[in-house]
């Protein structure tokens, strides 16, 4: 079983959203042997999925109802066999948490560079911020799920 982190700020947006788009993704590449979990630098636990993350997800068919937001945990850091952060800072704090090379950002992971590999947060914007991110979470996560598959049979192309 692979253990996959995804990391944002509140764990009420972004990470949520990459989480199910994830999980979805890896179901269809037939990737079941993955666990994913997501989580947050300044998270409030208990904290349900923000109302944009929440629309804009239901209107991709996917139900973010059930999750509640949890703070990143050294503990968390240390089960992950991979770590995926949307920003910089996301990432500094799940190395500091003991990370270390196991952690990404979900960008550069995928491919990108420069600013290009930090994910925008939607927090407290209009729905179509939301739908953005969304729609660049899509085309991220599609290109992490390649690149897992990849890695997880072993070819490095």
């Amino acid at each position: 079983m692979i253990e996959l982190l995804i990391v944002c700020t509140g764990n009420i947006c972004r990470s949520p959203m990459a989480e199910t788009l994830l999980r979805r993704k890896l179901a269809e590449h037939g990737l079941g042997d993955v666990h994913i979990a997501s989580a947050g630098t300044g998270a409030w636990d208990g904290e349900p999925a923000s109302e944009g993350a929440y629309l804009v997800s239901l209107e991709h068919g996917l139900d973010l109802s059930a999750h509640r937001a949890r703070l990143l945990t050294r503990d968390l850091v240390e089960s992950a066999h991979l770590i995926f952060a949307m920003s910089r800072h996301h990432r500094m704090r799940a190395e500091q948490l003991g990370g270390g090379s196991k952690t990404h950002l979900v960008g550069e992971y995928a491919g990108r560079t420069g600013e290009d590999a930090e994910v925008r947060d939607p927090f407290g914007g209009a729905i179509e911020g939301y739908r953005e991110c969304f729609a660049e979470l899509e085309v991220l996560t599609d290109l992490m799920v390649s690149r897992l598959a990849r890695e997880v049979s072993g070819d490095q192309r």
